[in-house]
């Protein structure tokens, strides 16, 4: 975890940047290293994971501003950076140099009566990851999938308890307490100090049959654990679902880690979503782009009658307003449909159509053609 970039340098932003820009970086850099876009390319596999994961904290409210407090260790209990941070600034007390009862642990145990303790501490479990590939409709409105997880579970042979019997003993050395406190002398002085107890080693109990299945831990490793995932309508591609409680069981009476499932999203053969936009291209004759008419238009909600205008330019674009993606949580909101015309030229003419086109181009003059009077205009402007 050392070599964790920083949140902000993922995405390329300040630290000032407002969540809209947060949003639009994230989509630029999702864009740029999608899967789908970087086939077999396995760096850039990680930074699509790291550009997510980025996005998924400085989009919270909350964990941004415990990341932009605590950094790493805000955001994620797991996190633990290596290396020494030194001695900082000049001694001028014990504030400074550090807590003399540590530079006592240091020789005499105590940092192991910590380790002591947190064997016993209550500790939540680590969270799942799996990927969750989705179509675009099922990420537009919302499904539920079934995705398979190894996680670490109860052993439910001894019920978690490590022993074959059921029968676990407090250590009568320490109490149960996983320490014991020695005395030494050091430069003439008798120092108490606590260790881990030698019994129990630091665990404050005693099983004296240990469960085969488990080895004595009461825990397991589960595989092929088939959970189901409740995805909201509106989640994009690279977000993440989390299903609380379902990861790694805890430690000591600690809560459950969560299920992280990451969303990829696959490519539509028409559609291609923009925000809360649903975006694609319609191609009309060159007929229809002349005369106007009716054309069927393709949305998520199915096929929509437009009525379209007269003299349609190629690229021109149209909005169907409320017919795209509904907004995460709230459903009913939702983006528009946009779509753009492209005009098909017609080809393989025969003899007589050729003429019939002829013959209307000539017809037609210089006045129903405005952007190809005003093009030859600039040449002879530029030429003269």
């Amino acid at each position: 975890m050392a070599d964790k970039r920083d949140y902000y340098e993922v995405l390329g932003v300040e630290k000032t940047a407002s969540t809209d820009e947060i949003k639009r970086a994230y989509r630029k850099k999702a864009m740029q290293y999608h899967p789908d876009r970087n086939p077999g390319d396995k760096d850039a596999e990680e930074k699509f994971k790291e550009v997510g994961e980025a996005y998924e904290v400085l989009s919270d409210d909350q964990k941004r501003s415990r990341y932009d407090q605590y950094g790493f260790a805000g955001v994620d209990p797991n996190y633990a950076p290596g290396g020494g941070a030194g001695y900082g600034g000049g001694f001028s007390g014990f504030g400074d140099f550090g807590d003399m009862g540590d530079i006592f642990s240091e020789f005499f145990g105590g940092g192991f009566s910590r380790r002591a303790s947190a064997q016993q501490a209550a500790r939540r479990g680590e969270n799942v990851g799996a990927r969750l590939d989705l179509t675009f409709e099922e990420a537009a409105f919302g499904c539920e999938k079934e995705v398979t997880i190894q996680r670490i579970e109860n052993c439910a042979a001894c019920h978690g308890t490590g022993s074959s019997d059921g029968v676990v003993e407090t250590c009568k050395q320490c109490g149960g307490s996983g320490q014991v406190r020695t005395t030494q002398n050091f430069m003439g002085m008798s120092m108490q100090s606590t260790t881990v107890c030698p019994a129990c080693g630091g665990k404050g109990k005693i099983i004296r049959n240990p469960c085969s299945t488990c080895r004595g831990k009461g825990k397991v490793m589960r595989r092929n654990v088939k959970i189901k995932v409740k995805v909201p309508a509106g989640v994009d591609d690279g977000q993440s679902v989390r299903v609380r409680g379902e990861g790694c069981v805890g430690e000591n009476g600690g809560p459950n880690g969560d299920l992280l499932t990451q969303i990829r999203i696959k490519r539509h053969p028409i559609f291609t979503r923009e925000g809360m936009d649903v975006l694609c291209e319609v191609p009309i004759s060159f007929t229809q782009a002349a005369l106007g008419g009716q054309i069927q238009v393709p949305t998520l909600d199915g096929k929509v009658t437009y009525d379209l205008p007269e003299g349609t330019q190629t690229g021109r674009e149209f909005t169907l307003p409320g017919k795209g993606i509904p907004e995460v949580g709230n459903p009913r909101h939702r983006g528009d449909h946009r779509f753009t015309v492209v005009v098909e030229t017609p080809t393989k003419l025969n003899k007589e159509q050729k003429e019939l086109l002829q013959k209307l181009d000539a017809s037609l003059g210089t006045g129903s053609s405005p952007q190809r009077k005003k093009f030859r205009d600039a040449l002879r402007d530029f030429f003269e």
